[in-house]
């Protein structure tokens, strides 16, 4: 199963990379997805505006903002993750809404905690 990291980027200083970085440590398949291009651990960052198909998909994790969620709602619900989780800065009411009306688990926790404490 996989984790799409919604807001890639090859910037270490960013949290969507140091994200990617502790997902493959804890050995988790990553695939990064966003407008930058790039590449993050062995791994092309897909660009999502092609909406690529992704299959297997077991986590989203959010590192986009609200205001520039509303145009992927459908690409991510569709992708049918048991999760979506909501980093902080970028929890949604709106989105989180439409998860639950697809069976889809919100979580408004950190990638970064949850690997740490063992909660991923």
């Amino acid at each position: 199963m996989k984790t799409v990291i919604v807001g890639a980027t090859p910037n270490p200083a960013r949290y969507a990379y140091m994200a990617a970085d502790m997902l493959t440590e804890y050995e988790h398949e990553i695939v990064p997805i966003g407008i930058k291009k790039g590449e993050l651990f062995g791994k092309e960052i897909l660009n999502i505006r092609e909406r690529p198909p992704i299959k297997d998909v077991d986590t989203i994790t959010l590192y986009i903002g609200p205001d520039h969620q509303p145009e992927w709602y459908t690409y991510l619900i569709g992708l049918k993750p048991r999760r979506i989780i909501f980093n902080p800065g970028t929890e949604n009411y709106e989105f989180e809404k439409l998860a639950v009306e697809n069976n889809i688990e919100p979580v408004e926790a950190c990638t970064l905690v949850m690997l740490r404490t063992g909660q991923y």
